[in-house]
This record gives structure tokens, C-alpha cells and sequence, in this order.
């Protein structure tokens, strides 16, 4: 890993070097120095402080005041500092809590290590939003205007004025953003706004969402200096933000053009390309017939911003009309083209919505039974470090308790999951790290596997950062709950045959009963579906005894959980319903003490 990017962990005592383990097992740390370690903490703090993107130190407040006291440069370049106790009970953002994102990872910590945040600035500590670093959650840039001077204002509550002209307004909703005294622009004002979410240049505070498509042609072998020029001079003169900037676009032809390849990456913006066939489909109003004989298509500039700027759905709008510069031609200030070569045409259009995958993450989080004490701490970390929050309301509402006033939820009907997996797309796709939540294990019976789905229908470059975090299933805690039913093969089989077909469902069955195999049934009884665990009871029967025992295992993980043990033949299945999890046991399980054991081996084997 590129050492800019890294965030260091730093400890001064023995005590310290578990817990740094612990935070670099989690990913939350990328490097780690301890006490005996060469370099040591310090010398790694005054060596990486330009480099590094932060910085979490166990040890006291005062100690790392003093070591960093002499290496503190401006806000705006100092990189992030949290400090923590030994136990990992307080996450302390020390330095940077806005701008370098120290309040953040305090609160990733704090959830890792299962201890709380304690934010001291005025936004944070109040769980306000910080108008000076919000936008990063939402995948946008952060451009020009007294940022201190507008976070001083919303400090003494004076009325700020809101302009946003593209980008999500989800944000808006968040309980953060609520109690800012944020007002609508008023249009018969003379005075700028004061925070303005945009794609152009101006007064004010602003924020600039990805939206605008430069679509650039070029002669082959035109020099780097010379796109970048004539970048300058187009953004500029018709007063856009490089911010603003989704990605670049041209025609196939172009996809070896070393400048092209050169300015992506170095801005890290995407690269779509067009054949010409596609590009000649476009209208244009400025096409060119000399463009046309030499590369198939009439526009090169104009039709690729606005193929990379469109939808399927929306068309996207030209901006600015193509500009062609040669090397050598001086225009302005803007450099005199001395040392170019070649001659490149540029045209700008803004897509409906912003784009930004390359900055969006989809997560897809395991969120237990239903009891926080059941979360994993890995779940907790991603819940935390994510802006929105996607799932079924009723698995919202348990784990309402973790969310902060500035994630937002969005609540989705149970049986449209498909429409949940694709709005958390669109927005990772848009730039923001979203969590997609599904109860017990989002990959058993959950939304992993239809994301993915959609994932992989994306194109490569298209597609944001894609994880699966496991959680405790409804099976493992009724096992745990019952004593230890799953000591042998067992399998899972759901009687919802709204996606299966019951013919199908009774092939498993019957083959689960062949094998003797310890069974957990899902979605055993609704009622439109009454029938149908019967059957599943009568073809388990085949394969063994009356007396075989069965678990009942009801809300798992919530208040009011209940677990009963029956046998197969007097199983009371008018009890039974969807929130309930049925566990048959094998041949050879059997009940003592009441508890419900299924032996390692078969009567007569021999265990080592």
C-alpha cells in the first residue's frame, strides 16, 4: 500500500500492542509500531506525518499533544489523529476530525472495539452534520470558500443560505442536517448563498457532486500538457469545477492514446470508450465531415460526453460545445503550448445523476438474529462507516439503536428485495458506501447473492467496492440454544415456494430424509402456505423414527424468544409460523437433560 494512504498505529506500551493487533486484523489500521519496535512510534510519527492519512495511538492525550505539537502545519494538511486507551474503551479524536477524518474513524474504532466515541468538536459532539466535510460521504469533492467562517456561523445558529443545483438531497433528511439552520435560497436575494452543492464555480461554500463527462478527442500522439491545457481553459472559462468531473470519454480508437490513459489516471477518473458506430447514432450540433471520413463517425468530443453523460433512462446534456486547441496556439495566460505536440477537441456534458463508483461501496451486512450482543464486530465497523443504510424496516428498527443523526435509513417492503439490492446499487454506484442489511447471514436465505448478481451485471469499471459480512444465522443460534444439534451433516431447506418450485422442494426433502441428515427448515408456515410443512414432516418420517426430536426455535434473538422440543410425530405445527425456525434432528439425535445432542459418530464408530 502506497504509504500516503496509510493509516499508522502507534503504541507506547506493552498493553497496547493487542489491541493494534486487533484494529490491523480489522483493517481499520494499515501499518503498526509498538513500543520495541525500530523505528519506534515516535520516529514513525515524525517521519510519516506528510505522508501518512492518519494516525491512531494508544496511549495518553497529553503524551501525543506534546509529540505533535511541533510537526502541526494547518488543518488542512495535517493528517488525522485519534487516541486511544489501552482497554479500546474511548476513541478520542485528537486532530482532524472534519477535514482529515480523524471523528470518523473514531466512531469505526469505537464500533470495532466495542467502546464509544467521544467526539469533542461543536458539530460532532452535538451529532450535527459538519457542513465542512459531509460531502465526502457523499461522494462529492470539496471546493473553494471560507469553510471556517461558515462552520463558526452554524455554530451560533445564524441562518445559512442552502443552494444545491445537482447531486443527492438524501442528505437533507438525515437528523443531522435538521437542526442546522439551513434555509432554502431565496430567490429575491441579492446576497450568494452560503453553502452551495454544484457542478460550477462561485461564491460561497461549495461542494461539487461528479456529474460533468468530458468527452476529448485528440490527434495521435497529442502531448499530455496539451489535454491539460485545454482542460484549464474550457473548466475555466465556463466557470465549471475539475471537482465536478465524473470521468473521461472518447472513441475505441483511442483507448492506447498514451496522454488520453495518462490524464485518467492521474486524476483518477474513469475511461468509457465508443465505436463509431455507437457515436454516429448521436446527434450532435457540431458535427464535422472531415472527422467523419477519418474516424467513422461525424463527432468524436460532443457524442462520447454525451453517451458517457446518459442513461438508459435520461440523455445527458450537452454543456459546453466541443473546443479544439493546437499545440503551440497561444490563447491566454493559461501557458503558451511551448514544448506540445499534436491537437486535441473537448466537449462537456452533465449527466441527470452523479457518477462516481470508484469512490462507492455496497456492503452487505449479516445483522444477526435480532440482538445487538449478537452483531459481530465486523458488522458493527461497516455500519458505522456507512451513509445509508437499506433493508427491510423491521431489521432497521433492531439495529436503530447503533445509528448516528448522520446515516440515513431507507426502509424497503419484505418481499422486494430485488428493488432493495438495486437502490443500494445506484447509490454505491453514485459514490456513496451504503449498507445493505439482511437479518442472521446476509449470504443464507439473504441479499448477497442477488447483489452480486446486479454487481456483476455492471460493467468492470462501473461496478463500486463489493463486500459480504457475515452474521449469526437463525440456525447456528437455535443450535446453541437447543444444546448440539449440528454435531453431524446437516443441511438447510426453505418450504417457500415463491421462488423454488415445491417439486422441487420436495426432491430435497426426500433426498434430506435418504441421507439422514440433521435438517433446519426456513419459512415453514404462513397463512397462505399452511400445508405444506406437514408434508415436509411426512416425508422426513421416511427416513426416521416417530421419536426423532425437533426444535422450535420462535424470534430468535428478541425479547420474546422461545425455544420448545417436540419429536416428529406429535409436532404441534399450528404453532408453527414464519418467524419460527424448525431443527429435525437425525436418526441418532436424541434429547437428555433437555437438551437436544446429535452424537459426532454413528452408533459404533470410533472417534480419536
Amino acid at each position: 500500500m502506497n504509504q500516503s494512504k496509510q493509516i499508522w498505529g502507534l503504541g507506547f506500551s506493552q498493553e497496547a500492542e493487542s489491541l493494534l493487533v486487533r484494529l490491523l486484523q480489522a483493517g481499520l489500521v494499515d501499518a503498526v509500531a509498538t513500543v520495541d519496535a525500530r523505528p519506534s512510534p515516535a520516529e514513525v510519527l515524525r517521519q510519516q506525518w506528510s505522508q501518512a492519512r492518519g494516525f491512531v495511538v494508544v496511549g495518553a492525550c497529553g503524551l501525543v499533544t506534546r509529540l505533535i505539537a511541533p510537526l502541526l502545519q494547518d488543518k488542512s494538511q495535517d493528517p488525522a489523529v485519534v487516541v486511544l486507551d489501552p482497554e479500546g474503551r474511548f476513541a478520542v479524536p485528537l486532530l482532524g476530525g472534519h477535514s482529515a477524518g480523524a471523528d470518523r474513524l473514531s466512531q469505526q474504532l469505537a464500533a470495532a472495539l466495542g467502546g464509544a466515541a467521544v467526539p469533542t468538536g461543536h458539530s460532532s459532539g452535538r451529532g450535527l452534520l459538519a457542513l465542512d466535510s459531509f460531502g465526502q460521504s457523499w461522494g462529492w469533492r470539496r471546493g473553494t470558500g471560507d469553510w471556517s467562517a461558515l462552520m463558526q456561523r452554524a455554530a451560533r445558529r445564524q441562518p445559512l443560505q442552502l443552494q444545491q443545483d445537482t447531486g443527492l438531497t438524501l442528505w437533507q433528511q438525515c437528523a443531522a442536517a435538521e437542526d442546522l439552520p439551513l434555509q432554502p435560497e431565496a430567490t429575491d436575494s441579492a446576497a450568494p448563498p452560503d453553502l452551495v452543492i454544484s457542478e460550477r464555480l462561485g461564491p460561497g461554500c461549495r461542494w461539487h457532486p461528479p456529474r460533468l463527462w468530458l468527452g476529448l478527442g485528440c490527434e495521435r500522439n497529442t502531448s499530455l500538457g496539451l489535454l491539460e491545457r485545454l482542460l484549464e481553459l474550457t473548466l475555466r472559462d465556463h466557470g465549471l469545477a475539475e471537482a465536478a468531473v465524473a470521468g473521461l470519454a472518447s472513441i475505441d480508437r483511442k483507448g492506447d492514446e498514451p496522454a488520453l490513459l495518462q490524464l485518467a489516471a492521474q486524476r483518477g477518473w474513469p475511461l468509457r470508450l465508443f465505436s463509431a458506430a455507437e457515436l454516429a447514432a448521436v446527434d450532435v450540433p457540431n458535427p464535422s465531415s472531415l472527422v467523419a471520413q477519418e474516424m467513422g463517425t461525424a463527432s468524436v468530443a460532443e457524442a462520447s460526453a454525451l453517451l458517457a453523460a446518459g442513461t438508459p433512462g435520461a440523455a445527458g446534456t450537452l454543456t459546453v460545445a466541443k473546443a479544439v486547441l493546437h499545440a503551440g496556439e497561444r490563447l491566454d495566460s493559461a501557458g503558451d503550448g511551448t514544448g506540445e505536440r499534436g491537437a486535441a477537441t473537448l466537449a462537456i456534458a452533465a449527466a441527470a445523476d452523479q457518477w462516481a463508483p470508484q469512490r462507492g461501496e455496497l456492503h452487505l451486512v449479516g445483522s444477526g438474529p435480532g440482538s445487538l450482543a449478537l452483531l459481530t464486530a465486523e458488522a458493527r465497523t461497516v455500519l458505522s462507516r456507512c451513509s445509508v443504510w437499506v433493508g427491510y424496516g423491521l431489521y432497521l428498527d433492531l439495529l436503530e439503536p447503533l445509528r448516528r443523526p448522520d446515516q440515513i435509513r431507507l426502509d424497503g417492503q419484505l418481499t422486494r428485495e430485488r428493488e432493495r439490492c438495486a437502490q443500494a446499487l445506484e447509490l454505491a454506484c453514485q459514490g456513496v458506501s451504503v449498507a445493505l442489511i439482511s437479518s442472521g447471514d446476509s449470504g443464507i436465505y439473504g441479499m448477497a447473492g442477488l447483489a452480486l448478481e446486479l454487481w456483476l451485471a455492471l460493467a468492470e469499471e462501473a461496478r463500486p467496492r463489493f463486500a459480504v459480512h457475515p452474521g449469526i444465522s437463525a440456525l447456528q443460534l437455535a443450535a446453541a440454544r437447543c444444546g448440539a444439534p449440528l454435531m453431524h451433516d446437516f443441511c438447510t431447506i426453505s418450504l417457500s415456494d415463491r421462488l423454488t418450485p415445491w417439486e422441487v422442494i420436495e426432491r430435497r426433502l426426500i433426498a434430506a430424509a435418504q441421507g439422514d441428515f440433521v435438517v433446519a427448515l426456513y419459512n415453514p408456515r404462513s397463512l397462505g402456505r399452511d400445508w405444506q410443512l406437514a408434508r415436509a414432516v411426512e416425508l422426513l418420517s421416511a427416513g426416521r423414527p416417530g421419536s426423532t426430536p425437533v426444535a422450535l426455535a420462535r424470534q430468535l434473538g428478541r425479547a420474546d424468544e422461545a425455544i420448545s422440543l417436540h419429536t416428529l410425530a406429535s409436532l404441534p405445527i399450528e404453532q408453527v409460523d414464519m418467524l419460527t425456525l424448525v431443527l429435525v434432528g437425525n436418526s441418532s439425535t436424541r434429547v437428555e437433560s433437555g437438551q437436544m445432542v446429535t452424537p459426532r459418530g454413528y452408533p459404533g464408530a470410533e472417534l480419536s
